[in-house]
């Protein structure tokens, strides 16, 4: 027997150089050689969730002792000295009543527990031929060993477990970045059920989705490799499923047969895993998987599940809402034809027929439908409303609001009120309904045809034009023909205490007054110049003698020309009256 404690240094020195635990468990096995030179050798590690040993390295034993045997606590010379805490040496294998029966021709065995801080984690077993083989300074040596021994298994395990962790997480870090990039449900459980085989080998696996009944639904299925369909479905708190779902915490049971929750789907199962999927706090399914083998399914696959059944159910979510968005955006296709055609019945069909001007609109929305809106509201025989709006925002919410505030105008239009007065009434309207982020600049005229005059009142929209063609006419400067009407106020919708101010216009045969939203003014082209209100009464001037209509149609014409191969960004409207003689 070599020096102790030059063997105790090697010892140290040996177990210090490695932290691979099949490395570290050889070298071991070497040096207890040099010391004690046994026959039979084994070191055997203390499985915890079952308090059974089972074989981590041996010479001498049969390959399928190795693989299969355990052994409880006091079974044995190994389970002796394993449940005791302190070794046990048996000089005669034949007069140990606890002995039991291993490799052919043993006659003596001395088994060493490995402890840390008082903690059992396996023990070191050697045996041999004869009988009294092993020596009680045999005994304190391979103490000192194991002392040491226990010490480095413990730094390996931590070493593995911590590199395992790091693969682990990479992996799922992996399997995660490639399940939230799916959006097709079927196709993503099918690709948890191929990556979930990365992570335990399992035989059946299943994900149910909660449904608004509280039912889980088999929405995937797969029963040793291949695809099934199950019908089975389970309340909510019914079955090991409905528990992990109702309580949202994972269940493992190591024999689902002697667990009175299990509901039997397959005959073949024998120990189960069901981990919740949860999305923002709120349980949306499970993932249940199934194994043969009794208590297959250890802590680690508890907390390798549960991480990875996260990214699995924001994966699930992601892939139900873009269905969801698919499904509804083929709906609002559907709505936005129709919405279409109500937006043309909702504008007047036509324009009216006026005994002392003619007047004209056109309306042309940047999508499909827009925020824009135009109305004519006859008050009497003599008065006419006019209305020109631009709400905020574009599409169909604009188009809803802009059909809002259409039928406020018309609910109000009986009160014969003056332009001042339908501002604020319509103001009142929608600030007494209000729609977050929601508000409409709104121009709102009165033509009395038996007294000539206009009233005007203006929430936001462009000043509009009074074009003088009876000055013209008389040679007055054009820069006097030409007039903005300024009147202007806080957007309809806002403020609920806003106030309007009114101007009343009396224009002359010949006199064109024009108004218009921000679109028409506001269209660029491809160096980014804006139309502008200087080319805007350019068109006026230009085209100051021809029809209400024909005014419309060229200013139009020139804000297209204008704009050309620049997509047009917001809706336009223009309103154009022409006064007329007596």
């Amino acid at each position: 027997m070599p020096k102790l404690d030059a063997f105790l240094l090697e010892v140290a020195e040996t177990l210090n150089s490695s932290l691979q635990l099949e490395e570290t468990l050889e070298r071991v096995a070497q040096l207890v050689r040099q010391a004690i030179d046994y026959k039979i050798f084994a070191i055997l590690l203390l499985d915890e969730r079952t308090e059974e040993l089972r074989f981590r390295f041996a010479i001498g034993y049969p390959q399928i002792v190795i693989d299969t045997f355990r052994i409880k606590l006091g079974v044995g010379v190994t389970g002796q000295a394993a449940l005791r805490r302190e070794p046990v040496l048996v000089n005669d294998v034949e007069d140990a009543p606890f002995y039991v029966e291993g490799p052919p021709g043993v006659r003596s065995e001395l088994a060493v527990p490995l402890m840390i801080q008082g903690r059992l984690i396996g023990v070191i077993n050697i045996e041999a031929p004869e009988p009294g083989y092993f020596t009680q300074e045999h005994v304190r040596l391979l103490t000192l060993v194991a002392s040491r021994v226990a010490v480095a298994i413990e730094n390996a395990r931590l070493y593995t477990r911590v590199a395992n962790q790091a693969r682990l997480l990479t992996l799922l870090n992996e399997i995660a970045r490639g399940l939230t990039s799916i959006l097709n449900l079927d196709e993503l459980l099918q690709r948890v059920g191929d990556e979930l085989q990365r992570l335990t080998d399992y035989q059946m696996f299943s994900v149910l989705l909660l449904n608004q009944q509280n039912i889980l639904v088999h929405r995937f299925s797969l029963r040793f490799g291949e695809k099934v369909q199950i019908k089975q479905d389970i309340p909510l708190g019914e079955g090991l499923v409905g528990f992990a779902a109702l309580h949202n915490q994972p269940v493992v049971v190591a024999d689902v047969l002697n667990d009175g929750r299990y509901i039997q789907t397959n005959q073949e199962t024998r120990s189960e895993l069901v981990v919740p999927l949860a999305y923002s706090g709120k349980v949306i399914g499970v993932l249940d998987i199934e194994h043969t083998q009794l208590g297959y399914f250890t802590e680690e696959h508890v907390r390798t599940i549960v991480t990875l059944a996260a990214q699995v159910a924001i994966a699930i979510e992601n892939a139900r809402l873009y269905q969801t968005v698919r499904e509804q955006e083929r709906r609002m296709e559907q709505d936005l034809t129709l919405a279409r055609e109500l937006q043309r019945q909702v504008l007047p069909a036509c324009c009216p027929v006026l005994r002392c001007a003619e007047v004209f609109a056109r309306f042309v929305p940047a999508r499909q439908i827009g925020g824009d809106l135009y109305d004519f509201l006859p008050q009497s025989a003599e008065r006419m409303g006019i209305a020109v709006g631009d709400v905020s925002g574009k599409g169909a919410p604009a188009a809803i609001y802009a059909a809002l505030t259409s039928g406020f105008l018309r609910s109000h239009v009986g009160q014969r009120l003056s332009a001042a007065h339908m501002m604020s009434a319509l103001n009142t309207s929608l600030t007494d309904r209000p729609v977050p982020g929601a508000y409409v600049s709104v121009l709102y005229a009165v033509w009395d045809e038996a007294t000539g005059r206009m009233q005007i009142a203006n929430s936001g929209l462009p000043q509009p034009i009074l074009y003088r063609g009876s000055a013209a006419a008389n040679d007055i400067p054009e820069c006097q023909a030409m007039q903005r009407i300024e009147v202007g106020g806080l957007p309809a919708g806002m403020f609920p205490e806003a106030t309007y101010e009114q101007i009343t216009l009396s224009p002359e045969p010949g006199d064109l007054i024009v108004f218009f939203t921000d679109g028409i003014l506001d269209a660029s082209n491809l160096a980014g110049e804006m139309f502008g209100r200087t080319r805007m009464e350019q068109v006026i001037t230009e085209n100051q003698g021809a029809s209400a209509e024909g005014l419309v149609g060229a200013i139009f014409a020139a804000v297209a020309a204008h704009a050309d191969d620049v997509e047009q960004f917001d809706d336009q409207t223009v309103v154009a009256l022409k006064i007329l003689g007596a």
